[in-house]
Order: C-alpha cells, then sequence, then structure tokens
C-alpha cells in the first residue's frame, strides 16, 4: 500500500466532514456531481437529499443500505474522500464493513476498534483506501462512514 500521511489526511477529512454529515435517504449512485444543501432537523440529523455518489467511486467498494453522501472531495493523486451517514448503529456498521468488504475482494489492514470509533486501512488489486467510522452524537442510531480512496499502487 501507498504510504500516505492517511492518519493525517482523514483525521483532517473527519473532522471537517463531521460538520456537515448526519441522517436521511438513501444515496443515489449516478449523476452528476452537486452540493446540495443539507437541511437540519431538530437532533442535528439533516433531512434534505444527499449529493450523489460520485462516478469515480469504485463500484464494487460496498456501502451499507440507506447509507447517504453527505459530502465528497477530490484530492491530488487521484485521491477520493466520501463522507456519508448511515443510520443503522455502530455495531451494525462495523460488522458490515468487516464482512462485506473481504467478501467484494478488499483485503482489511491495520485496523482498529475503540467503543464509539473504527478504522482500517483496506486494499484490492486496483484500490487502496481507508475507512473511518464514528458514531453520530444526537441523530439516534446514526454513524459517519467516510472512505479514502485511491487508485493502488
Amino acid at each position: 500500500m501507498k504510504s500516505w500521511p492517511l492518519a493525517a489526511v482523514l483525521a483532517g477529512a473527519v473532522l471537517g466532514l463531521a460538520a456537515v454529515t448526519g441522517c436521511s435517504a438513501p444515496a443515489k449512485k449516478a449523476g452528476p456531481l452537486a452540493a446540495t444543501p443539507t437541511v437540519t432537523a431538530p437532533g442535528s440529523c439533516p433531512t434534505a437529499a444527499s449529493p450523489p455518489m460520485p462516478k469515480d467511486f469504485p463500484a464494487n467498494l460496498p456501502v451499507p443500505d440507506g447509507a447517504f453522501v453527505t459530502s465528497t472531495e477530490h484530492r491530488s493523486g487521484e485521491r477520493l474522500v466520501v463522507a456519508m451517514a448511515v443510520r443503522s448503529g455502530f455495531d451494525r456498521t462495523l460488522a458490515f464493513l468487516q464482512k462485506q468488504l473481504p467478501e467484494a475482494g478488499y483485503t482489511l489492514q491495520e485496523g482498529e476498534v475503540e467503543q464509539d470509533d473504527a478504522e482500517s486501512n483496506f486494499s484490492s488489486a486496483t484500490i487502496d483506501g481507508r475507512w473511518t467510522l464514528r458514531e453520530m452524537p444526537d441523530c439516534g442510531g446514526g454513524v459517519y462512514l467516510t472512505y479514502l480512496t485511491a487508485p493502488a499502487t
């Protein structure tokens, strides 16, 4: 796997995206990348439609049912950061990631799980990346899920 300063990159992405993420309808996987304003209901859960999944998001990278995109960012080195919210809860979403990524051909590496926080690097023949998962305060069962992906080196 390419030696990125992933911890620093992802920490900045997660902190920057944490203020704009929440819970809502499922993401669409097609269409142009467009910013959609997020309307927040009482309890800090956004209620507006989400931006579409970027076309360059890896097609075989598993996304939990009900996840919706809260933001995307294209970075140098063909890196893509996609932040999303999921309402299925921390434990269920974590189990999904730990099961579905290997089933889709991704190897999980250097992972860590804490009470309300988890992350792992992952790779395939074509993609290197990292996911992070954080509990979402004030949004019953909501979690932040962020994927950072880049072409494999």
